[in-house]
């Protein structure tokens, strides 16, 4: 086998792909199989992706997008055993990187957005949506909270909004996340939405996009200070209470969990 034919197999093994191109890092979620759920292995090279354009000096920012219809679906609840802590403290660090990286990073979606996949969301400095996008922050209907990720999607949503989503755990679509403040645009055709923006982006100095981002960032940062720790052992506490193993059992098994119940009408 060739070298070039062994970097094919490997680089189609991915569940994130990277590419550069005209300054600009695209970070493809592309794990099919789980809907983009946020693995261990996704997170792992998330991380590398996101510290591969922090190194190049010919990257201005990055893109963070996905293949298929499901931009992230959420933690993979296959991975529900072994320490609740430490994968808690990883997706941590990952929407840490995003908010932290002296770039700026955009989303670019087109498909479902659940649980986890909002704090990718949040954390992304801008977002554009497509018509085909829907959001949902399903933590509550699983017995769990949106512990870690409330750190990013909290100071981009209005209280009303916050109260209402995360209470409810039912979806919404592009045209309402522009309105709470969660995405930056709801757009007809996202590519080029983002193209258009990215052009915008290619007129500032690395030094100016940088410090800009410092100031946009600073209050966030100092609340993955204050509170990474409480939320760490909320949700490692939440994870392994019985309402949270039988929330996550029905959903793995498509039925209702036993404390739902139909809406009556009259």
């Amino acid at each position: 086998m060739s070298n070039g034919q062994h970097m094919t197999d490997v680089e189609a093994d991915r569940y994130v792909r990277y590419a550069v191109n005209r300054g600009f890092a695209t970070l493809t979620l592309d794990s099919p199989h789980n809907r983009n759920a946020i693995s261990g292995r996704l997170v792992d090279e998330l991380l590398q992706g996101l510290r591969d354009a922090a190194a190049d000096n010919d990257v201005r920012g990055v893109v963070l997008t996905h293949t298929g219809g499901t931009f992230c679906a959420g933690a993979d609840l296959s991975e529900t055993g072994g320490d609740v802590s430490s994968r808690t403290r990883q997706m941590a660090a990952l929407l840490r990187a995003i908010v932290e990286l002296p770039k700026p990073v955009i989303a670019r979606i087109d498909g479902h957005v659940r649980a986890g996949g909002m704090g990718l969301v949040g954390a992304c400095d801008i977002a554009v949506a497509g018509p085909r996008s829907t959001f949902a922050l399903t933590e509550v209907r699983l017995g769990l909270a949106a512990s870690i990720i409330s750190l990013t999607v909290l100071p981009r949503i209005d209280a009303r909004a916050a109260s209402r989503y995360l209470l409810t755990g039912e979806k919404f679509g592009a045209h309402e996340a522009e309105a709470i403040g969660l995405i930056s645009e709801s757009a007809e055709d996202p590519e080029d939405t983002v193209e258009e923006l990215l052009d915008q982006l290619r007129q500032a100095s690395p030094q100016g996009l940088a410090e800009s981002k410092t100031l946009t960032t600073r209050s966030v940062l100092a609340d993955f200070d204050r509170y990474t720790d409480e939320l760490t052992a909320q949700s490692a506490r939440l994870f392994e209470s019985e309402e949270a193993r039988e929330g996550m059992m029905a959903f793995l098994q498509k039925r209702p969990p036993r404390w739902a119940s139909g809406p009556v009408r009259g």
